[in-house]
């Protein structure tokens, strides 16, 4: 029986230049692909028609003598013999279809890792307290890492030897797998992707490379860092595999809560507990700040609430800046634990303000009109 034309099965022009060859076999091998036919004696034939046609047109000797003296010429070149299924010694299917279905399994044919792999980077949690976080300091660390191991050098075979090829995917770090309609590359099992295999381990590190190690790293703390701040050492992380470089180290800064300040960004804010007397009085206290003690000067008829600012006595911020401020808030407190003689002078006081109590209470006169009105206005 004679053979079909080539450019035919394909359904191609003479001219037609190798990717019109390719998309025109794709298509008619897709068509009639035994795992989609099964049982159509028909369609296994014109697959393997197109298997046929297109190992030949897709090489350009094969086509030239294909072109001048047909399928005569052909011969004992390999221009039939084709098997069942995906073609015996003809045109790889799976290469075919690979830049079509490669993307669905993120794999790439023939791509391996390239080279050592740098480390991991590695976080430590640092709490400090608000001093160290204002002024600054230099703080030791212990820090638990992999680094690559001195006997090997990070090779992870017994000095003297060397890793070896992988025996399973031969230096590829991957493996293809036939399944059904697809071919699919995975990751080589047994050396992982790496593409080479340790026979004989480093008796440091058992093949692995890196050792587990616990490191000790001063760390500079400069000032005006705060919570959630973090501190980056280059290189300080886990070794790489494979003799790779290190990764870094980045350190999670916490400030501890303080017992007088409270901060927030670049201010600080204090609570400073002042005497009846001082509030009605007013005079000079003592105010704690992270450089030392100032003179506060508090006016007469001071209030509870009653902010005051001391510039420049907070926070210079970390990326540069004017320097905060500190804010006290006074807090008037009652007295306790009086003696007889102090309630009746407190007693002998109140009975002085008389009917003029309103005028020396302002806040409190005001709060209780409004509580008047507010009644006044309700509807029962």
């Amino acid at each position: 029986m004679a053979k079909r034309d080539y450019y035919e099965i394909l359904g191609v022009e003479r001219g037609a230049d190798e990717v019109e060859v390719k998309k025109a076999y794709r298509r008619v091998a897709m068509k009639h692909h035994p795992d989609r036919n099964a049982g159509d004696a028909a369609s296994e034939e014109k697959f393997k028609e197109a298997n046929e046609a297109y190992e030949v047109l897709s090489d350009a000797q094969k086509r030239a003598t294909y072109d001048q003296f047909g399928h005569a010429g052909l011969d004992g070149q390999g221009g039939g013999g084709f098997g069942g299924g995906f073609g015996g010694g003809g045109a790889n299917f799976s290469d075919i279809f690979g830049d079509v279905f490669g993307d669905i399994f993120g794999q790439a044919a023939g791509r391996g890792r390239s080279g050592p792999q740098r480390g991991a980077d590695l976080r430590y949690n640092l709490e400090i307290d608000l001093e160290d976080a204002v002024h600054g300091s230099t703080v030791k660390i212990r820090v638990p890492t992999l680094e690559t191991c001195e006997e090997c050098s990070g090779s992870g075979a017994r000095r003297g030897s060397s890793p070896v090829s992988c025996t399973t995917c031969g230096g590829a770090g991957q493996i293809r797998m036939q399944q059904g309609f697809f071919s699919v590359q995975q990751t080589c099992p047994n050396c992982r992707g790496k593409g080479k295999m340790i026979k004989d381990p480093c008796s440091g590190c058992h093949g692995r490379g890196r050792v587990e190690k616990q490191k000790t790293l001063s760390v500079k703390i400069p000032p005006g860092v705060d919570t959630g701040d973090r501190i980056r050492l280059a290189g300080e992380g886990e070794a790489g595999p494979d003799g790779g470089g290190a990764g870094d180290l980045y350190v999670q800064v916490a400030v501890r809560p303080h017992a007088i300040f409270q901060r927030d960004g670049k201010h600080l804010y204090a609570e400073v507990p002042i005497s009846f007397a001082d509030a009605a009085l007013g005079g000079e206290l003592e105010v704690p700040t992270l450089e030392g003690r100032v003179k506060l000067r508090v006016p007469p008829e001071t209030q509870t609430g009653k902010l005051f600012r001391l510039r420049g006595k907070g926070v210079k911020p970390v990326r540069g800046g004017a320097v905060g401020d500190l804010l006290c808030r006074v807090v008037v407190e009652t007295p306790v634990n009086l003696t007889k003689k102090q309630k009746d002078l407190l007693g002998e006081f109140q009975a002085s303000l008389g009917e003029s109590n309103q005028k020396h209470s302002p806040r409190k006169t005001s709060w209780f009109e409004g509580v008047k009105s507010f009644f006044d206005e309700m509807k029962f």
